[in-house]
């Protein structure tokens, strides 16, 4: 099965889908990790972010690996794509069109290997718009910056200072919805999930009634 999970940061897509590949033995894929790891190849390679063609040739030719070490190119950049810095990057590469249509092709071919669970932001509307199973993850402002601000495997962690990682969510909240190829959008066929008051637990096995539901 193909089960996406979409929505925006904060939301815990990242925890929840380890989790749940963990439970059924699927593969996991954190597709923003990729669009992360192409803006700092750029910036490694000295290359500007805002030309299209040079960066969506990086992604062309990056070799991923994702698991729970990042990896472009043999580069370790587990903890180095997790930054301010880089969430602007990646935000910028987000929305080149020729360097979405690059990552969608690639993410699209981790389906042969089997079971997969995909997250991001346009798996259910662009990647895998026939996925068995959609989920977006949604939970409240406040919740989602108090989530990263607290945070420890990201570095753009402020603890204590909610208010400057909510502006800057909302920011990325912002460019992600608005942009013209693949904006952040929740399928039409997709099931809304508030986690906001729920644990991981309670949200894991939400997401395996459906997949036995669907099986």
């Amino acid at each position: 099965m193909i089960i996406a999970i979409d929505g925006p940061s904060g939301a815990g897509k990242g925890t929840v889908a380890r989790t749940l590949a963990a439970r059924l033995g699927y593969t996991h894929i954190d597709t923003g990790a990729m669009y992360r790891a192409v803006a700092w190849m750029a910036g490694h390679n000295g290359v500007d972010l805002h030309d299209e063609d040079a960066v969506a040739s990086i992604a062309d030719a990056a070799e991923f690996e994702l698991g729970r070490e990042i990896r472009v190119d043999g580069h370790d950049i587990t903890t180095a794509i997790r930054t301010p810095q880089m969430d602007t990057a990646a935000g910028i590469v987000a929305r080149h069109p020729k360097v979405r249509h690059s990552l969608v092709r690639r993410q699209r071919a981790y389906a042969t290997r089997g079971g997969l669970v995909m997250e991001g932001r346009d798996i259910g509307t662009v990647v895998f718009p026939d996925a068995d199973v959609k989920i977006f993850l949604d939970a409240s402002e406040e919740e989602r910056a108090r989530r990263r601000a607290h945070d420890p495997s990201h570095a753009s962690s402020r603890a204590g200072e909610v208010d400057q990682v909510k502006s800057a969510l909302a920011e990325r909240d912002r460019q992600d919805s608005t942009r013209k190829t693949s904006p952040l959008a929740m399928a039409s066929d997709a099931v809304r999930i508030d986690t906001t008051s729920m644990s991981i637990d309670e949200v894991v096995e939400t997401i395996l009634a459906m997949v036995n539901k669907r099986t």
